[in-house]
């Protein structure tokens, strides 16, 4: 009773595949948001003040953060809660694939969110006119809980480590 019980628990981890093949669903969706994003911007480039171009820039490089961040979750959480990927050897190999345990992916996600907060809140800072103070205000502290969260994090990790 015990094995089996052992058995399909560890067989449930499979429940998760449908999941990583939906981030990657969700990476094409910000693939086809990026370029209509681009393909938006195109026609008025050149009647567009630097500082709203500046701000279209922002928001591809957030989309493409993001899009990293996704691809790091997928693949590092597959293998690391799901199954191996085998890939060929004569194949390019992510240097980073099955180096990453669920805690370097869990920093490498917090880092990610806090740069992606830090383009949000650039955003903000240059729209300041704008924007009234509090919210301005509650950007930055908002920021400011992501960077502590993601130090506090990599903290208990390096703890975690020593011991």
């Amino acid at each position: 009773m015990e094995r089996t019980l052992e058995n399909l628990l560890y067989a449930s981890r499979w429940l998760l595949a449908p999941i990583y093949l939906g981030l990657s669903l969700a990476l094409l969706a910000l693939g086809i948001k990026f370029f209509e994003e681009i393909l938006h911007v195109m026609p008025t480039i050149f009647s567009m003040k630097e500082a709203e171009l500046v701000l279209v820039v922002l928001s591809l490089v957030d989309i493409a953060l993001v899009g990293g961040l996704i691809v790091m979750v997928m693949l590092s959480g597959y293998e690391n809660f799901v199954s191996a990927i085998d890939i060929k050897e004569d194949t390019e190999k992510l240097s980073w694939l099955g180096k990453l345990d669920s805690g370097s992916l869990k920093q490498k996600v917090a880092a990610s969110i806090v740069a992606i907060s830090s383009i949000h809140l650039l955003k903000k800072f240059m729209d300041a006119a704008q924007i009234d103070n509090d919210k301005l205000m509650w950007y930055v502290i908002i920021h400011i809980t992501f960077v502590l969260s993601a130090m506090g994090m990599a903290l208990v990790d390096r703890m975690n480590q020593k011991h």
